[in-house]
């Protein structure tokens, strides 16, 4: 049996081989505090009218993947889930071509969405090939695209035990089926160049990938890709003690799957897991990052992945990815919290919030903007508040520019932001306790570990704790700056006695960053009280009807008793808010190291400014 050093070793030498560095890192760091996304209406003559009002940064808008050449020329075109303003392949080319220009005049840059894998459409039916099928045998336009990679569609299908493509019959668009290409098969990474190259050349600014399923696939390049995986990482006494597989190169396997049941979990299925998601990762990594950013050198990269309420080996594109691949080279990224998180409970002191969220993701990733994509068409303002205070990109899906109150609140939240953008872009945290996400216990199976890390999160959020979310397997290096850490196993028994403190009720969340500028502490406080919709006849909550149920009840004035940066002197305290035309002054005091001073009522959203000296 090797040492554990030299199996840290092994370990260490199957992720770079299954992850080379990337060859195209982007040349700058993209920063970026506002952003619009859709899926729908974005074909509306209205659209250009409200990007030039709100002003975004980025507007993840059009389709280059296998939505776009699955479904542009069918009669479903404009229906879920791209919702096409107009049909055929070289005629909706143009349309995006021309809608690019369209929002770079407007200062916009655009990204693209790109499904890299999920295809709708029929290889044979009484009318010949349907969609995807169709588009391969016949719409193919060498010129565009180059040469085919193979002559058969199907060669290029995930496949099931028996052979067979996976198909399956979940949307059933225009009555057509569902079937996944393998992203490990080198044939459909040439598909998947082709259509990076003729984006790029549409002019896009960038990328947002998504489809990164894998299921369990039996075709020649992943049985080969896992057993290469398995020889690498496990000694051949390892493979025989811990899966029975007595030879590698031989071995039958039942099953190669990647998500999973985390009670039906096993060290094995795990491996699965892990392999799925690094090869996955390898691919993004040369299609979008090597083969991209040679095409374009400051090409925008993005994944667009799921969180939910940090479903984890049953979820989580990313979940049982090391550390150092965690979005590595990406420039930022967009997690779904699905429905975990767009309805408020508040007798049950649920919040309908992903702040959580937010701070797992950008402990995770280095403070790079992210989007969180919570499906929230009814409260606009806390949307976009949550994700300001928190390091985010606002606003994520449905910012329904289409209903006239909707509008007014987005255009007015984006120009607050836009208004004091020295706040925003490039800030760091400024938290007193670290939090840490027990990555290393998911990694062994133990999903517990996650209910119980979402319990003391909340715990400390109600409690008004200043703290930053980090997974468990960050450099240690990381953790230097914090008074305390925290794990799962401590509680909020461990907290420090000398924190700051706040006098906010529970329906308040609260957060400090500090500009990139350097002399000043901005603490954010967002509200989410309310008039609640009325449930439904289960007595579920109501996600609400749209911003006319957003209805925010006021905040009270709040008490602060701030801990500051040794040796800081603060020179004056004001505070903002997007429903606010100016600034409010308010007065402190300072003892030492302590900043004492009380806010004013507030909406939805208010920024206190501490300037420093």
């Amino acid at each position: 049996m090797r040492n554990r050093l030299t199996q840290t070793l092994i370990s260490a030498l199957a992720v770079l081989i299954f992850l080379p560095p990337a060859a195209a890192q982007s040349p700058i760091r993209h920063e970026f505090t506002r952003l619009v996304a859709h899926w729908a209406q974005y074909g509306d003559p209205e659209f250009l009218r409200f990007v030039s009002e709100a002003q975004p940064e980025i507007a993840q808008h059009g389709f280059y993947g296998g939505h776009f050449w699955s479904l542009a020329h069918t009669e479903q075109y404009a229906g879920y889930p791209a919702h096409f303003p107009v049909r055929g392949l070289p005629e909706c080319g143009d349309w995006f071509k021309q809608r690019n220009a369209d929002l770079h005049e407007r200062g916009v840059k655009v990204v693209g969405h790109f499904n890299v894998e999920f295809l709708v459409g029929d290889p044979h039916s009484p009318d010949g090939p349907r969609g995807f099928f169709k588009f391969y045998r016949e719409h193919w336009d060498e010129r565009l695209l180059g040469k085919r990679p193979v002559d058969d569609p199907l060669e290029l299908l995930e496949r099931n035990k028996a052979g067979e493509p996976i198909r399956q019959n979940a949307y059933r668009i225009g009555g057509m089926s569902e079937y996944w290409a393998c992203l490990r098969n080198p044939a459909w990474q040439r598909v998947l160049k082709a259509w990076v190259r003729v984006g790029i050349e549409r002019g896009l600014d960038g990328f947002v990938a998504n489809y990164f399923y894998r299921h369990d696939c039996h075709c020649e390049h992943c049985q080969s890709g896992f057993r290469e995986y398995l020889s690498r990482r496990f000694s051949k006494q390892e493979l025989r003690d811990k899966f029975s597989i007595t030879d590698v190169a031989t071995h039958e396997f039942s099953e190669i799957v990647a998500w999973h049941s985390p009670r039906e979990s096993t060290e094995l299925r795990r491996e699965m897991l892990r392999w799925s998601q690094l090869s996955n990762k390898k691919v993004f990594d040369d299609v979008f990052i090597r083969h991209g950013r040679a095409l374009k050198p400051d090409l925008i990269v993005a994944q667009w992945n799921h969180l939910g309420n940090f479903g984890q080996i049953s979820g989580d594109e990313r979940c049982l990815l090391p550390a150092d691949a965690w979005g590595r080279d990406e420039d930022y990224t967009w997690y779904s919290t699905g429905g975990a998180a767009n309805s408020t409970d508040l007798e049950k002191r649920n919040l309908g919030e992903a702040t959580l969220q937010a701070r797992y993701v950008r402990g995770a990733f280095d403070d790079k903007p992210f989007v969180l994509g919570k499906y929230e068409n009814t409260r606009i303002r806390t949307a976009i508040a949550e994700l300001a205070a928190n390091g985010g990109a606002p606003m994520g899906f449905y910012a329904r520019y289409t209903d006239p109150e909707a509008r007014v609140e987005l255009i007015r939240y984006y120009q607050f932001l836009r208004r004091f953008d020295e706040l925003y872009r490039a800030n760091r945290p400024h938290a007193e306790v670290a939090l840490l996400f027990p990555r290393s216990a998911v990694h062994r199976g133990d999903v517990d570990s996650v209910a119980r890390f979402r319990a003391l999160g909340k715990e400390m959020l109600d409690e008004h704790v200043l703290f930053d979310v980090l997974p468990d397997d960050a450099p240690a290096k990381d953790l230097k700056s914090y008074s305390r850490v925290i794990s799962i196993d401590d509680g909020v028994k461990s907290l420090p006695d000398k924190r700051s403190r706040l006098d906010a009720p529970f329906t308040v969340r609260v957060s400090v960053s500090r500009p990139v500028g350097g002399n000043e502490l901005t603490l954010h406080l967002v509200n989410y009280n309310r008039t609640e919709p009325p449930k439904d006849r289960n007595g579920r909550p109501s996600a609400g009807r749209g911003i006319r149920d957003e209805q925010p009840i006021e905040a009270p004035p709040i008490a602060a008793d701030l801990m500051l940066p040794t040796g800081a002197t603060v020179k004056s305290v004001e505070m903002i808010s997007p429903e606010w035309k100016k600034p409010v002054v308010l007065s402190f005091t300072q003892a030492d190291d302590r900043i004492r001073f009380k806010t004013p009522a507030f909406l939805v959203y208010g920024v206190v400014r501490l300037r420093l000296r």
